[in-house]
C-alpha cells in the first residue's frame, strides 16, 4: 500500500461530515465510528425542527470538489455520498467531484467547474484571506482557544460579513487538530538545537517556511503526499503534522527508537468549504439568513471533531511525546509571534483574523505579556 492510499482516511471522513454540515441543506442522520469515536450527523427531522429551514421551492443543482487523495473510492467521497441521497430531501442536488490533488481541486473551482469545493484552510486562503488566517502559527495555542474561536466563527453575525471576499464565500471551518512538531532524534530539544537541519514545509504556504528559517533551519518544499515519505526516509530530521496522520503516514518509521514529538502545538490545522456566492444567491435570496442558521447549528456539532482529536493524540505512545521546559515554551511562542508580525506586513496574514485570535488568547490567559502590546 502506497503513501498516497494510505493518507488521512480518518480526518478525510471527518472532514466530509463535518465541511458537509456546514456548508449545504443536506443532513445524513446517519453514525460511524472513526479511532473509536462515534461520528454522528443529525437527522432531517432534528435539522429541519431545529434551522426552521424548509425544502427549496426550486431545485437547486451543485458541483462540489472534494479533495480525497485515495479518489472515487476515499472516505471522504464515500461519506459524501450518503449526503447526495439526503440532499435531495431539501431539492438540492449533489454532483460530487473527487481530486486526488488538492491543488487541483483548487483550481478547478477557481476555474468555475465547481459550485463549492472542501479543501485545507491553508489551501483556502488563497479565496478569503480572512478564514485562511485561521491556521496562522501559534496564532491559538490549545483547544479550549479553538473552541472560543470556533463559536466566535459560527455564531457571530459581526463576523459573517468576512466570510464573503470577492464571488466567493467560506460556508464554514471544521477543526482537524494541533499540527505538532516530529523530530528523528530527540536530541533535538531546544529551539537552537533546530538550527541546521532539514524541514519538511509545505510549497504553498509562507509561513512554515519563514519559522524554519527563523530556526536558522532548511525548509526543504513538499506536500501532503510526499513530506511523510521524506521524514520516514531519513530526507528531512523534522516535519510538522496533526497527530490524526501518525498512523496512516507510519509516521512512527521516520521516528526510529531515537525520534519524538514536542507536545506543543505550532498550528491549529482545519478544513474550510468555499462555494461561489453568486450561484447560491441567484437560487436562494435569503443565502445569508440560512447559511447563519446552519452555523448556529452546525457549532453544536463539533465537539465530535474534538473528541476524535483527542482520541488520535492519546493514541499516539507516551513514548514518544516531549515537553519542552517553560522558558523553550516562552521562547517557541515568541518566535511565533513575531513570524505572524511578518507574515502581516507582507500581507500574508489578514490583520483582523489576527486581532480576533489574540483577544481569544487573551480572554484565556489575560496575564501574558503580548496583550498589553498594540502590534498585533
Amino acid at each position: 500500500m502506497t503513501t498516497k492510499t494510505r493518507i488521512w482516511p480518518a480526518l478525510q471522513r471527518t472532514m466530509a461530515a463535518g465541511l458537509l454540515l456546514a456548508s449545504t441543506l443536506a443532513q445524513a442522520g446517519n453514525t460511524t465510528t472513526v479511532n473509536g469515536v462515534g461520528i454522528t450527523l443529525p437527522t432531517a427531522d432534528e435539522f429541519a425542527k431545529a434551522t426552521g429551514i424548509e425544502r427549496l421551492e426550486k431545485p437547486l443543482h451543485v458541483k462540489v470538489c472534494i479533495f480525497d487523495p485515495v479518489g472515487t473510492n476515499g472516505p471522504a467521497i464515500q461519506y459524501a455520498k450518503d449526503l447526495v441521497l439526503q440532499a435531495k430531501r431539501w431539492n438540492v442536488f449533489l454532483d460530487i467531484r473527487a481530486f486526488t490533488d488538492e491543488r487541483v481541486a483548487a483550481e478547478d473551482f477557481k476555474a468555475g467547474q465547481c459550485d463549492a469545493v472542501a479543501l485545507s484552510t491553508f489551501r483556502a486562503k488563497q479565496f478569503n484571506k480572512f478564514m485562511g488566517s485561521f491556521d496562522a502559527v501559534g496564532g491559538l495555542q490549545d483547544y479550549d482557544q479553538v473552541r472560543t474561536a470556533m463559536n466566535v466563527l459560527y455564531t457571530n453575525p459581526k463576523v459573517a460579513p468576512y466570510m464573503i471576499e470577492g464571488p466567493y464565500q467560506v460556508g464554514g471551518i471544521v477543526p482537524i487538530g494541533a499540527v505538532f512538531v516530529m523530530v528523528n532524534d530527540r536530541s533535538i530539544d531546544s529551539i537552537e538545537k533546530a538550527a541546521g537541519k532539514k524541514v519538511a514545509v509545505l510549497d504553498f504556504d509562507k509561513s512554515q517556511a519563514k519559522m524554519v528559517q527563523q530556526l536558522g533551519a532548511h525548509p526543504v518544499p513538499s506536500d501532503i503526499t510526499n513530506f511523510s515519505g521524506k521524514f520516514n526516509n531519513g530526507q528531512v530530521d523534522i516535519i510538522a503534522a496533526p497527530a490524526i496522520v501518525f498512523r496512516p503516514l507510519e509516521l512512527y518509521r521516520g521516528m526510529g527508537d531515537k525520534g519524538g514529538i514536542y507536545r506543543i502545538p505550532l498550528v491549529m490545522m482545519s478544513g474550510s468549504v468555499v462555494f461561489r456566492r453568486e450561484k447560491f444567491l441567484k437560487e436562494i435570496p435569503d443565502l445569508d439568513d440560512k447559511i447563519q442558521k446552519i452555523r448556529n447549528f452546525a457549532i453544536t456539532y463539533l465537539d465530535q471533531a474534538y473528541a476524535l482529536i483527542d482520541s488520535v493524540e492519546k493514541d499516539i505512545p507516551e513514548r514518544y511525546w516531549m515537553n519542552m521546559s517553560e522558558a523553550d515554551k516562552d521562547k517557541y511562542f515568541r518566535m511565533m509571534r513575531e513570524a505572524r508580525l511578518q507574515l502581516i506586513q507582507d500581507g500574508t496574514y489578514d490583520p483582523k483574523m489576527m486581532g480576533l485570535l489574540k483577544k481569544v488568547r487573551c480572554k484565556h490567559n489575560p496575564s501574558s505579556y503580548e496583550c498589553a502590546l498594540k502590534d498585533e
